[in-house]
């Protein structure tokens, strides 16, 4: 049997995803698919290496080495083909603590940020709590995938004198990959146009079957100067209540503002087995990782053909990477309340809300496709019933 087909109860451990469900959608029938980590089991070398760590049984104050920024230099070398310098790293507890920071550290209020909707919802949050402008360049949706509106995303950025874009990298919710060329066309726009451009690629090492992740500050010179990327072994390894992460920044003026903007809110440290965890995980990890990438793209086919041959009501979009798949439910007719009422009450399953995303996604919800397939074809099945019985 694959290590990913295994099911490990989780109900009792404070589980965000399990234990917060029942208050979340007022029923402990509901199957949670929502929130963004996997029913997997960890790589057993991390497992091993978290024991031996505990088994010392001092967790005294730990500061992350060189060897560390090694082991991250040498995952993104190998794996992302991008040369990263030790030195540009900062370390974070997560990409959402980071988003925060950045925007604090390179921003004055009022400075307008944009954003591409559909989007990660914290993505709104980051800039709103900080009395930032939110503006949008909405992607546009044709056929079964979503492209960006290069000449929206341009004049967005002249007509708001636009000082940061927040790029999502693979893009949660939708599941784009960013290709070469339309990360050319971004920078070559925010190059001309002086814009600093974050980029949340916490997503990179989860890519489907002809699809590349390409760091968007690895494309040359002139846009590794302004970008600050975030990154993090959490998603890619299901390590998320470790909180480990970091932010890869050449250049040294803006590094330098983001770290005094992390001393200043006490955030210096990373947690004992978070580092532990990162180093074990980039050390000994990729193995795990490429049948990680097997499991969900079959993951990702089957949910595809289920909802294709099984009903027209809801079509599941192709995604290019990640683990969350986005529905388009518009052909149920339903309002939003009504959609996430029917998901919740008839189907019994727990997806995130679509509008959360943002206006563009209503009539979507987004899926969790990250467990193993016994869970996953329960919750396919509920959907499914469920829209049957309503026509």
């Amino acid at each position: 049997m694959s290590r990913f087909n295994t099911v490990t109860p989780r109900k009792g451990t404070r589980s965000v995803k399990w234990d917060m469900a029942e208050d979340l959608y007022q029923d402990k029938e509901v199957l949670p698919m929502w929130v963004a980590d996997m029913d997997f089991q960890i790589p057993e070398a991390v497992k091993q290496a978290l024991q031996e760590r505990v088994e010392h049984g001092i967790f005294g104050y730990t500061w992350p080495d060189n060897l560390i920024k090694n082991k991250i230099t040498g995952w993104l070398d190998k794996r992302h083909n991008w040369e990263v310098e030790a030195d540009w790293i900062t370390y974070s507890p997560g990409v959402i603590p980071s988003l925060h920071m950045i925007i604090q550290a390179l921003t004055q209020e009022k400075d307008p940020v944009l954003i591409q909707t559909p989007v990660y919802p914290p993505f709104y949050s980051v800039v709103k709590d900080h009395d930032r402008e939110l503006i949008t360049n909405p992607l546009e949706f044709t056929e079964d995938r979503y492209e960006i509106n290069f000449e929206d995303f341009e004049q967005k950025i002249k007509d708001h004198q636009v000082k940061m874009f927040i790029l999502c990298n693979p893009h949660n919710p939708v599941g784009r990959v960013w290709t070469k060329d339309e990360l050319n066309k971004m920078s070559e726009i925010c190059v001309k146009h002086d814009v600093m451009i974050i980029a949340d690629e916490i997503h990179a090492d989860l890519i489907f079957s002809g699809h590349t992740h390409i760091p968007i500050a690895s494309l040359n010179e002139d846009i590794n100067q302004r970008t600050v990327t975030c990154l993090s072994p959490t998603k890619t390894f299901n390590l998320a209540g470790l909180q480990a992460s970091y932010l890869v920044t050449a250049n040294k003026e803006l590094r330098e503002q983001i770290d005094q903007q992390f001393k200043n809110q006490g955030m210096v440290m990373l947690n004992t087995l978070g580092i532990t965890a990162m180093e074990a995980a980039y050390e000994y990890g990729e193995e795990w990782l490429e049948e990680l990438n097997q499991t969900l793209e079959s993951h990702r086919d089957y949910v595809m053909k289920r909802f294709h041959q099984e009903t027209q009501s809801i079509r599941v979009l192709p995604a290019e990477g990640t683990y969350l798949l986005w529905l388009d439910c518009r052909s149920l007719g339903l309002e939003q309340k009504d959609l996430k009422s029917f998901m919740q009450t008839q189907a019994k399953v727990g997806l995130n809300d679509g509008a959360s995303f943002g206006e563009e996604g209503e009539g979507f919800m987004r899926i969790n496709i990250a467990a193993p397939m016994s869970i996953l074809e329960d919750g396919v099945t509920r959907i499914i019933r469920a829209v049957h019985q309503n026509e």
